[in-house]
């Protein structure tokens, strides 16, 4: 009686937790999930990334409802999810969840069509395969029935060799047989050669198809995420409910164009922005902002950790993937339950006011980057997902600039022209590639480097035949030095010629080198310039003597001046030393 007793006390313990378990659920349980029609109305763009923006305006009674956003890409990122609403007073969002869902079917219609023409042409490729195996059969019939037809059939038995030998065909019989032979082969012939050009035909298409396929379904494959958000409504009304993600597959680079405006002195710089779209999400007429920031690189610098030297180890085998996935479940459900417990705690505060104002939120991702800068393209975008390149304007600066030609005759008898500006901007040009223009001719493909508000940057704009530069080797001769002891000398005299043939003043910067002694036996002397006339840091004149014996000249040309220049030096050593590097 008493075993008796103790079983009927656990049966009705336990009939008594579970009544209080469904008690519990069943708000859970009878709360319905409805799928709202959002459209994507934003998507900020970052290097390695985007953030989207979903919008959806729901009518939405008092109390709590699941609103679900489906066929999201799979490659959303769950930390960066985020909700807000607005609308009337008393709505509160109480969580988000998301979860990856899998279908069986294609749901983008143009990944869907693109299927049934790969299909199609894959029959059309089959059907010219059997076409072409009939004709191949049809030709080596006729061969056949041709060598069947031209040679006389073998005797059957010894005894037959005494009878009349098969009459061979006549010559009109040969002539029908090679007409008959030749104009079916040919036609046979004809119609393979278009079977297999429509064969090769049919290919080119399917492996374009094929391409373009395989770019849609890594950026939306068969499995989606779906994102649930449960708000609760103190009163009846709509509700704005927005939607952000990050989800990779988007990114942007700079290019500029730079436009110098020589009358003017100064350089347009026009910015833009190339972008990318391979989310597998199309972006219709949305708003599009280009950002600077690096959100991959975390929002402070990296610990430094100890610098270790111990005796090697054999590492021990990685945490089994099923291992991994328990632990994240674990973890988000802990995380999930941090955000419902203090939400439902202001559902009970929630005031009863009809009037506009934002929805109540208690979980935020916050990214942050260095220095950075958000660019609002103007109007509205559209994008497809497939990661075709869209360039979008972003800005254009006028920047004053100082301009200044270099030249190195004794490499190249050219002067190029570079432009020295300031970036004036409250932005960064980040590193790209850049167009550089005269005005409105095309002159050079160049690269920009990052440059920071306030950084000074030179533009180079190619080669301008404006300003004549020529170098001349005027005089060499060696003679004989030394009483004593037999030395020979070697004296160079160069000519360098520079004329401005430009209406307008300009700076010429050119250098030209003379030998430098790497032995304490070789001795290079300077004639001219003198050294005298060289500049230093503290009086810096025409021409100054850099390091690595580099002759360099800073001159100021007025429209139409011409100036020439000696280039004097001598190199003394050894007779009997063999001296490299002389030209």
């Amino acid at each position: 009686m008493g075993r008796l007793n103790c079983m009927r006390s656990v049966i009705l313990t336990m009939k008594t937790s579970r009544f209080a378990l469904l008690v519990l659920l069943s708000p859970l349980l009878s709360l319905r999930a409805d799928p709202v029609d959002s459209r994507i109305t934003a998507a900020t763009v970052y290097g390695d990334r985007a953030m989207v923006t979903r919008t959806a305006t729901l009518d939405l009674s008092v109390g709590e409802h699941a609103l679900v956003f489906e066929r999201l890409p799979a490659s959303l990122i769950d930390q960066s999810i985020q909700a807000s609403g607005r609308g009337v007073a008393g709505a509160t969002i109480l969580d988000v969840n998301a979860q990856t869902a899998y279908v069986d079917f294609t749901p983008n219609a143009r990944v869907k069509e693109m299927e049934d023409q790969l299909r199609a042409l894959q029959r059309q490729q089959r059907a010219l395969d059997d076409r072409a195996q009939i004709l191949g059969e049809q030709r080596d019939f006729v061969k056949r029935m041709v060598i069947s037809s031209t040679t006389p059939p073998a005797p059957a038995a010894e005894s037959a060799r005494t009878e009349a030998a098969a009459p061979r065909p006549s010559l009109e019989e040969w002539q029908k047989i090679f007409s008959y032979s030749g104009d079916t082969l040919g036609k046979i012939a004809g119609e393979i050669q278009q079977v297999d050009e429509q064969r090769e035909e049919i290919k080119a298409k399917e492996s374009a198809l094929e391409q373009q396929l395989n770019e849609l379904r890594s950026a939306g494959s068969k499995s989606f995420k779906t994102v649930t958000v449960r708000v609760s409504m103190a009163s009846a009304g709509k509700l704005e409910l927005s939607l952000r993600y990050g989800v990779p597959g988007a990114s942007w680079s700079p290019a500029y164009d730079a436009r110098l405006r020589a009358a003017d002195r100064a350089v347009d710089l026009s910015y833009f922005g190339i972008v990318r779209n391979a989310t597998g999400e199309d972006w219709n007429g949305i708003s599009l902002t280009l950002s600077t920031a690096r959100p991959g690189l975390g929002g402070a610098a990296p610990e430094l950790r100890p610098w270790v030297v111990d005796v090697a180890r054999i590492a021990p085998m990685d945490m089994p993937d099923e291992m991994r996935r328990e632990k994240a479940m674990k973890t988000m459900a802990v995380q999930q339950f941090n955000v419902a417990a203090p939400a439902a705690k202001a559902l009970r505060s929630a005031g009863k006011d009809a009037e506009i104002q934002d929805a109540g939120y208690f979980a935020a991702t916050v990214e942050s980057g260095a220095t950075s800068a958000t660019f609002a393209i103007p109007g509205v975008t559209t994008l497809p997902g497939n990661n075709i390149v869209q360039k979008v304007a972003i800005s254009t600066a006028r920047l004053a600039a100082s301009l200044q030609y270099q030249s190195t005759p004794k490499a190249m008898e050219t002067a190029f022209l570079t432009a020295y500006a300031v970036n004036t901007t409250g932005y960064p040009f980040l590193a790209g590639a850049m167009n550089s223009f005269l005005d409105d001719t095309f002159v050079a493909a160049a690269h920009l480097k990052t440059i920071m508000p306030g950084e000074k940057f030179e533009l180079a704009l190619g080669a301008d035949e404006g300003i004549a530069v020529k170098r001349k080797l005027v005089n060499r001769f060696s003679e004989d030095t030394g009483l004593t002891s037999k030395g020979r000398r070697v004296t160079y005299e160069y000519l360098l010629t520079v004329a401005n043939n430009k209406k307008t003043a300009e700076r010429v910067v050119f250098k030209e080198p003379i030998p430098v002694s790497r032995n304490e036996k070789i001795e290079v002397a300077l004639i001219t310039p003198a050294p005298r006339d060289l500049g230093t840091k503290d009086k810096p004149g025409e021409v100054a003597l850099e390091e690595d014996g580099k002759l360099v000249w800073r001159l100021d040309l007025k429209p139409g001046e011409k100036r020439e220049i000696p280039v004097k030096f001598s190199v003394e050593h050894p007779a009997d030393l063999n001296v490299s590097g002389l030209e």
